[in-house]
């Protein structure tokens, strides 16, 4: 439909990527026409479900693997005159452990997709957005982007490092903003707890392993459930800035997240977060929780201020 915004989704078979989709998908005034990419269009089931109606007419779905530059290639190919209005880079795996117990290949295929698949998507449509002068490139970071979190060491290298990148190319390309959740409720996180609980840890001490098990992974539930937000949220906050008229580079979507951030800028020195964070994890396990609840009385309108959020 002329006058209709193409948007190219990555990672669509679940969670933030699914929301996205269905909610540009149902826009109320039909501005958008979505292309729902995933690796392996046997996972449609939930996405097709979810988009009711939408499904065939106002979104469409495509084969992609970020970690592969022909299949890259094949779907841009596929659209037509492989004009893409709107680009949104959600796919992205998660890696949480002992470092020692974690080998470089597993590092290596995060890397691949959280790093590398953003930029193979994103030099596959640039050129034609520089062309055209029009084009907005988004991409799901996220708040360990910014700020590191004990035993997340890897997943939090893999957003660091996009964010470096898109904070260089943002000077040329202006139209490029990133999208940092905190916590998100969603099938991905509960299976990885819960996948984490069961396995063993080789070569990692006994002590470590504890920290891990006992102390780490009962208080990021807590975290969770108290912070999370829903891939709901997330996708409203994407959608407020596909529509702002001068859209923001940096889009923290949580403002119960704010102040860890802040905590790094306070102290350039960096102790004040490693230590907080030492303190919490070391010191303050069992009191995490009660933490928790007491940060989300704590977070005040400023705070929110700095963020995009869902309402």
């Amino acid at each position: 439909i002329p006058g209709q915004k193409v948007v190219l989704i990555t990672g669509c078979s679940s969670g933030i990527g699914l929301r996205m989709a269905v909610m540009l998908a149902n826009d109320e005034q039909k501005r958008y026409h979505v292309i729902a990419t995933m690796r392996d269009l046997k996972r449609k089931d939930k996405l097709v479900e979810a988009a009711g109606d939408a499904y065939g007419k106002t979104l469409s779905l495509a084969v992609l693997d970020v970690c592969s530059d022909e299949s890259v290639k094949q779907c841009i190919n596929g659209i037509k005159d492989r004009h893409v209005d709107i680009l949104i880079n959600n796919a992205g795996i998660g890696l949480v452990g002992p470092l020692e117990s974690i080998p470089i290949e597993e590092m290596k295929k995060v890397f691949e997709t959280n790093f590398f698949g953003v930029i193979r998507m994103i030099k596959e449509v640039m050129p034609d957005m520089k062309k055209r002068r029009g084009g907005h490139i988004i991409v799901v970071s996220s708040v360990m982007g910014l700020q590191g979190v004990v035993f997340n060491d890897v997943y939090a290298a893999s957003k660091f490092a996009m964010e470096g990148f898109c904070e260089s190319l943002a000077v040329q390309l202006l139209n490029l903003s990133m999208i940092e959740p905190g916590p998100v409720h969603t099938e991905f996180e509960a299976k990885m707890i819960q996948d984490v609980r069961q396995k063993e840890y080789p070569g990692t001490d006994p002590e470590t392993v504890n920290y891990f098990k006992n102390v780490y992974l009962p208080s990021s539930v807590d975290i969770f459930e108290a912070l999370g937000q829903t891939p709901d949220d997330i996708a409203k906050c994407t959608k407020k800035v596909i529509e702002a008229n001068s859209p923001r580079f940096r889009n923290m979507t949580n403002p119960l997240y704010t102040p860890i951030v802040a905590l790094k800028y306070a102290d350039e020195t960096g102790g004040l977060s490693v230590h907080a964070f030492y303190h919490m994890l070391f010191n303050l396990g069992p009191l995490m929780h009660i933490s928790m609840t007491a940060m989300k009385y704590l977070t005040f309108g400023c705070l929110r201020s700095r963020t995009i959020s869902p309402n």
